[in-house]
């Protein structure tokens, strides 16, 4: 082969050796260093860059996203002598390629590690039922701490979760029967709470029973002394009518009287429960004859209130005084 086509080819190898190692791609979300015969100079963002050839390389390639660091799971002993197993993941995003890349030596490693030293620190000053009821307290304390420590190698550490908290397998059943145990008196609170709001509600409810009933007992009174006073008003008229007419010398007021009095007499006779047997007396006519003078005394109520100025004038003039009425034989009926 001829020495030119050697000669042409190596040069075309030199210039594509060349291009590639002085052309230099960035992909999005990446960050390159560049050394300067072993110093870095600058650093290149994502896009393309030229270097000087055989003078400036390309140092440490930075991932510029958010990563995800995982926590192993470690023994933690708590302030009150408590073992638990605590793990966690921490979420971190280089801000300065430069300060990631030289000033700490395997990043991921040192930030893991820091994690779990300081996430020691954080649960030992607390007690159990601390550690295991105020997660985000703890989140908060370590995130203060992590990011104060990455800050100086240009790194921001977004957020610290922690995982998973594992108490003891004794302390857990301590745990579970402290749980039952308050559920059950819960319960039984509850229960007590309810029979004593129906207890109320039932005194309650008696209480204006009780009420309602002196109220009703209190009108049923009212209402029988008034209607007593209204039978009294009433019997007091009738027995003033009855006063006058006697006092005109009318002999049915009084055969009214006997005979309201022997029929009240009669009516109870025939309501006694030790009574078998009635025995209906044989002069019925004496009773018919006061119901006919019942009936006379009635019809002349009723003359004198339809034609009051006539009876005002008889009762001012002096009437001869009626002779008696031939006495009647036993047994006979009235005529009216």
């Amino acid at each position: 082969m001829d020495f030119s086509v050697l000669f042409t080819l190596a040069l075309v190898a030199l210039a594509f050796v060349l291009l590639f190692s002085v052309v230099k791609i960035v992909p999005q979300g990446r960050e390159f260093t560049v050394e300067r015969f072993g110093k870095y100079t600058k650093t290149i963002s994502p896009g393309i860059s030229v270097l000087a050839p055989f003078v400036e390389r390309i140092g440490r390639r930075m991932n510029m996203m958010e990563q995800v660091l995982d926590v192993p799971t470690q023994e933690v002993i708590t302030k009150d002598n408590a073992v638990v197993k605590v793990d966690g993941i921490v979420f971190i995003q280089v801000m300065d390629a430069a300060r990631a890349a030289y000033r700490v030596d395997d990043l991921p490693y040192a930030i893991s590690q820091l994690c779990m030293t300081n996430l020691r620190t954080v649960v030992g000053s607390m007690e159990l039922d601390e550690v295991l009821s105020q997660r985000d307290a703890i989140n908060t304390r370590l995130l203060h701490v992590i990011d104060a420590a990455t800050e100086p190698w240009g790194v921001k550490a977004n957020r610290i979760e922690i995982k998973d908290l594992t108490p003891p397998a004794d302390i857990t059943n301590a745990m579970a029967r402290q749980m039952k145990a308050e559920r059950e008196r819960r319960a039984v609170v509850t229960e007590a709470d309810g029979e004593k709001q129906a207890a109320i509600t039932r005194a309650e409810g008696a209480k204006q029973a009780a009420i309602l009933e002196a109220e009703g007992r209190k009108e049923a009174a009212f209402r029988d002394a008034e209607a007593r006073e209204r039978e009294a008003e009433a019997e007091a008229r009738a027995t003033a009518m009855v006063s006058e007419a006697i006092a005109r010398g009318d002999v049915n007021a009084i055969n009214y009287f006997v005979a309201q009095k022997y029929v009240e007499a009669f009516a109870e006779l025939a309501r006694s429960p030790q009574q078998k047997t009635v025995i209906v007396p044989a002069e019925m006519g004496a009773l018919v004859g006061t119901i006919a003078g019942i009936g006379q005394l009635v019809g002349l109520a009723q003359d004198q209130q339809q034609t009051p100025r006539a009876a005002a004038a008889a009762t001012a003039a002096p009437t001869p005084p009626r002779p008696p009425a031939p006495p009647r034989p036993r047994g006979s009926v009235p005529r009216t």
